[in-house]
């Protein structure tokens, strides 16, 4: 039986994901609403953040926890695409969150979310507890983890922080990892150009996704504050792309969606080209080959493959043999 590119291609090397280009930040249940609505009409293009740190008000965290996990069992959720971010470290609500969601919400949510933490081993226990619901509510499956970088202390522990288990994403949290400088960083460097041409903030930019690529770990960017300028919002993505290595940002307003998706979306001009050889590639048993005039072996292989499964997440068509070959 002819195998598939998953079984042969990262023997020995961490995967790194394949997750959709953008994750859109909601608060209140109406603006989760509305976002996990937009997600069904997109059919399924980008991720929503249910936001229980800023979004629950002081007093009702408990009560907002409760919605968010009604809204992640509900027929909105047609995707199964809906993150948690629960509180941090420093605040007392953080364990409530992980006893409250995991019980009913730990089959369904798509990934926690764990803000300003200001060292390794925070992270690591915030893990291990929500590791430890998991298990005493038999969830099986491996909850993905995802990290905000917006302290000092976490980007200087950001190496160990992307070796964590189950970890899927390192966000970075531009305007807490600013104002932490406490005024050694002018405001200027929470938008553009400043938050690319700053040293201190394009050092932290190019550490953390280092950090993140080196370890199977997707590196996201922080959101633009200016909400309605779409095409800022598009020139931010690209940069952070083109020039830092970003895979996925942060949107906090439902313009920026299709902004970011637009700049974050990969090249596939040349996925038929991909089609082709990965197709030649399973019948040659993953062998080396020759496609039009060319050598081509596993290091190629896993190139294609790559284009592939993005081109799947980002719903670009691919052809009825490749569909038939490897997503039947």
């Amino acid at each position: 039986m002819a195998k598939h590119p998953s079984e042969v291609l990262f023997a020995g090397e961490k995967e790194l994901p394949v997750i959709p280009a953008c994750e859109h930040f909601a608060g209140s249940e109406k603006l989760i609403t509305k976002a996990l609505e937009m997600q069904a009409k997109a059919g399924g293009k980008f991720d929503i953040t249910a936001d229980c740190e800023d979004g629950a008000k002081t007093g009702h965290e408990r009560e907002h926890m409760q919605m968010v996990v009604r809204l992640l069992g509900s027929e909105l959720n047609k995707h199964g695409m809906m993150g948690v971010r629960i509180h941090d470290y420093t605040n007392s609500h953080w364990k409530s969150d992980v006893d409250l969601l995991i019980p009913e919400g730990g089959e369904k949510t798509a990934y926690i979310t764990i803000p300003k933490p200001t060292a390794a081993a925070q992270v690591r226990e915030m893990i291990e507890y929500i590791q430890a619901a998991c298990h005493k509510h038999k969830i099986k499956r491996e909850i993905p983890i995802h990290v905000l970088i917006e302290t000092q202390g976490a980007l200087r522990d950001v190496w160990q922080i992307a070796a964590l288990p189950w970890l899927q994403v390192l966000d970075f949290g531009l305007m807490d990892f600013v104002s932490g400088h406490q005024g050694a960083v002018p405001s200027s460097a929470m938008r553009s150009p400043g938050q690319f041409d700053h040293k201190l903030i394009a050092r932290a930019k190019t550490e953390t996704v280092a950090a993140a690529l080196a370890n199977g770990v997707v590196p996201s960017h922080n959101v633009t504050l200016d909400l309605k300028n779409r095409y800022q919002t598009f020139a931010d993505a690209k940069r952070a792309r083109d020039e830092f290595g970003f895979l996925r940002m942060w949107s906090i307003y439902p313009t920026q969606i299709e902004a970011i998706l637009d700049a974050m979306t990969p090249d596939f001009s040349s996925l038929k080209h991909a089609s082709a050889i990965i197709c030649k590639a399973q019948d040659a048993d993953w062998g080396p080959i020759q496609h039009e005039g060319e050598l081509h072996d596993r290091a190629t292989y896993r190139d294609c493959w790559q284009l592939i499964e993005r081109a799947k997440v980002f719903g670009v068509a691919l052809s009825d043999e490749v569909n038939k070959r490897f997503f039947a």
